[in-house]
C-alpha cells in the first residue's frame, strides 16, 4: 500500500517549469529555466541577489507573464488556467500586503471566504495555526498594531489555511523570533511529509541545508546546479557546509 507521499507523487509533479524565460528590455532575468519538483519534496531555490529567484516565483504565482516557456502548479498552467493553479498555491512573499484596518481574525476569515472554506473548517484552522505561533491573544487586534514578526506569522497561517498542494515561500524568516522560526520550519516540513510541494527561496543557507530534500542554485538567470547537497559536495570536491559550497559555486560561475 502506497504512503500519502507516494500516492501524491504518482499523480505528477507539484511544480513543473519548462523553458521559463523572462526579459525586461535588455535584461534577461531568467534564462531558459526548467525544473520538475515532485509532490512531497521540500525544495530550496538559492542564488545571489539579482539571480532570478524572485522573478521565477512571480512567474510561478502568476504575478508576471513569462517571455517564453510555461509554469505549471498541480498540473495546471498558471497562464492558461490561472484560477485553478492559484487555488493550489499557498504563497508567502517577502513583503506581504495586509489590510491593516482588519484584525488578524477578520483577515484570516476574509481569505477563507475567498477560497470558499466553510466557516467551521476555517475557524478550526485558525486555531490550528494561530496557537503554535502565539497569535490567538492578538487575533482581535488591528493588523496596523502588529509587529513585523506578528504580520509574518499571520501571513504564514493564512497561506496554509486552505491546505494548498504547493507552498511557495520567499524569505520567510525575516522578523521571526527563534521559537516562531522553529514552528515555521516544523510546519513546512510537515507539509512536505503530507505530500505537498514546498518551494523555498532563502538567503539563510543553514535553513536550506537543514530542511531541503534537494536544492537548485540559480546565477545570472541560469540554473547552475540541481540536486542534493551530497551531490553538490561530489561536484565541487568539497565536504564543507552548504554556505561554503554555495560561495564556491557562485563565485567561480561553474
Amino acid at each position: 500500500m502506497m504512503t500519502d507521499v507516494e500516492a501524491a507523487q504518482a499523480t505528477g509533479p507539484g511544480i513543473l517549469i519548462e523553458g521559463l524565460t523572462k526579459t525586461y528590455d535588455d535584461l534577461t532575468a531568467v534564462d531558459d529555466l526548467s525544473l520538475s519538483i515532485p509532490r512531497g519534496e521540500f525544495f530550496a531555490f538559492l542564488g545571489p541577489n539579482g539571480a532570478g529567484k524572485t522573478t521565477t516565483i512571480k512567474a510561478l504565482t502568476g504575478l508576471v507573464r513569462p517571455t517564453a516557456g510555461r509554469t505549471l502548479v498541480g498540473g495546471h498552467d498558471v497562464q492558461v488556467e490561472p484560477v485553478e493553479a492559484k487555488r493550489r498555491i499557498g504563497y508567502i512573499p517577502d513583503h506581504p500586503y495586509l489590510y491593516e484596518k482588519l484584525s488578524g481574525r477578520d483577515f484570516f476569515r476574509f481569505v477563507g471566504d475567498l477560497f470558499s472554506i466553510p466557516a467551521d473548517v476555517r475557524d478550526a484552522r485558525m486555531e490550528e495555526y494561530f496557537t503554535p505561533f502565539d497569535l490567538m491573544g492578538a487575533a482581535d487586534k488591528l493588523i496596523e498594531n502588529y509587529s513585523h514578526g506578528m504580520r509574518q506569522k499571520l501571513v504564514i497561517s493564512t497561506a496554509l489555511m486552505h491546505d494548498p498542494e504547493v507552498v511557495i515561500v520567499d524569505e520567510p524568516m525575516v522578523g521571526l523570533d527563534p521559537q516562531s522560526a522553529r514552528t515555521m520550519k516544523r510546519l513546512f516540513k510537515q507539509k512536505a511529509h503530507e505530500g505537498k510541494t514546498v518551494f523555498l527561496s532563502t538567503h539563510l543557507l543553514s535553513v536550506a541545508e537543514e530542511l531541503a530534500d534537494r536544492i537548485g542554485i540559480i546565477s545570472r538567470g541560469k540554473l547552475i546546479f540541481l540536486g542534493t547537497i551530497d551531490e553538490l559536495r561530489t561536484r565541487t570536491h568539497n565536504d564543507g557546509d552548504l554556505e561554503e559550497l554555495f560561495l564556491e559555486l557562485t563565485q567561480t560561475g561553474e
